[in-house]
């Protein structure tokens, strides 16, 4: 049985994360989880933290990142009851290496934007006038580096990129342009390099247009909200920073983002009690974008 193949090698090698239980089973992934999930023979420890993602695939938008498998496959330890001392240890040193991989990623963002700005001739006017602010996984301590297609060249590149908002005040057009194609450059620069392949998702916008998004009436306005709640500050204007964040508490945002990740949170409680009992496979999309999500379905399969 899969079950007693899964126990047998959990007591030889020790706790494993899903990653390294899938490539020794060949188990597929959905069976794999589901076992995993659900007997008394194994104990399953996940770190890190989840947080909101809108996804237009879910209804009312709000899921949690990490997905189900993208969770169980890196930030999930896997052993028995035997070995609940090994599972927190290995647990531990897990969460430590995520951790150092995202500050490892926040430097690079920070060395990268700085030499950008320093190479221009109105550097000091962008320092002023623009603000720097990265979110998603960095933001969160969530890196990780297993490769993956980036989305317009299908170059793989190192696990999560570097999702970079640019909110300028008073800067001139002229500037602007320069800084964007400056970025755009680099950007090309680190994915196409095989000393980084790292991705950098960028956006340059005045602040006019982000707090017009903070109505949050559309798909497209509730992500922009999201990510400068999340976002940390990486460089340039520290006032620019400050007022983002105080427009963002001013039209109630935070509570927005909150009410909604409760929300993903009870959908993935349901989502995983539905998996568990479920007969299906990934080849049924209900299933399917449960279980991760769209853009996974080419990093895992």
């Amino acid at each position: 049985m899969q079950i007693d193949k899964i126990v047998n090698l959990l007591e030889t090698e020790g706790p494993l994360t899903g990653k390294s239980l899938l490539e020794k089973t060949k188990i597929d992934q959905f069976s794999l989880w589901k076992i995993c999930n659900s007997s008394e023979k194994i104990i399953t420890q996940t770190i890190g933290k989840r947080y909101l993602r809108l996804d237009k695939q879910v209804e009312g938008y709000a899921r949690l990142s990490p997905s189900i498998i993208r969770e169980f496959y890196g930030y999930t330890i896997i052993g028995t009851v035997n070995n609940l001392q090994e599972i927190s240890k290995r647990a531990e040193l897990l969460q430590q290496e995520i951790v150092q991989i995202s500050k490892n990623k926040l430097e690079l963002a920070r060395e990268v934007i700085k030499k950008i700005c320093e190479s221009l001739e109105d550097s000091q006017i962008i320092k002023e006038c623009a603000c720097f602010i990265i979110a998603g996984d960095v933001a969160y301590g969530m890196s990780h580096l297993e490769p993956r297609p980036e989305t317009s060249t299908g170059e793989l590149v190192q696990g999560s990129d570097l999702d970079i908002v640019v909110i300028t005040r008073d800067l001139p057009d002229n500037i602007i342009k320069g800084l964007d194609l400056a970025i755009y450059n680099e950007k090309n620069f680190l994915l196409k390099n095989p000393s980084y392949k790292e991705e950098i998702d960028y956006i340059v916008k005045d602040i006019s247009k982000a707090r017009a998004q903070m109505e949050f009436d559309c798909f497209e306005s509730m992500v922009a909200s999201k990510i400068l709640d999340e976002g940390q500050f990486l460089y340039g204007s520290l006032d620019i920073f400050n007022e983002v964040k105080k427009l963002l508490s001013d039209k109630g945002i935070p509570e927005k983002i909150a009410a909604l990740e409760k929300e993903a949170l009870t959908n993935r409680v349901n989502a995983e009690a539905y998996l568990l009992k479920c007969e299906g496979t990934l080849a049924d999309e209900n299933v399917m974008k449960l279980f991760y999500t769209k853009e996974e379905k080419e990093e895992f399969f």
